[in-house]
């Protein structure tokens, strides 16, 4: 092969085998080549306070974790 033919070819391969390997392993991969239980739960997540009194909460929380450290 030669000239305009192999450039044929090579754009061919550019664009057929990521198409192959698509076609190939199929549209769920998130169901195929995942683990179950790898990512916590949402209600295991630390979540932001949103409000004054939710910061102030997390705030005294915090200043008596350390105060329970220091001493």
């Amino acid at each position: 092969m030669g000239g305009l033919n192999l450039e044929v070819f090579k754009f061919g391969m550019y664009v057929m085998f990521p198409i192959g390997i698509m076609y190939y392993f199929g549209t769920n991969l998130d169901n195929r080549f995942s683990v179950q239980g790898f990512w916590p739960k949402p209600e295991e997540c630390n979540k932001l306070p949103r409000d004054r009194e939710e910061v102030k909460a997390e705030y005294e929380r915090i200043v008596a974790r350390q105060r329970s450290r220091q001493s």
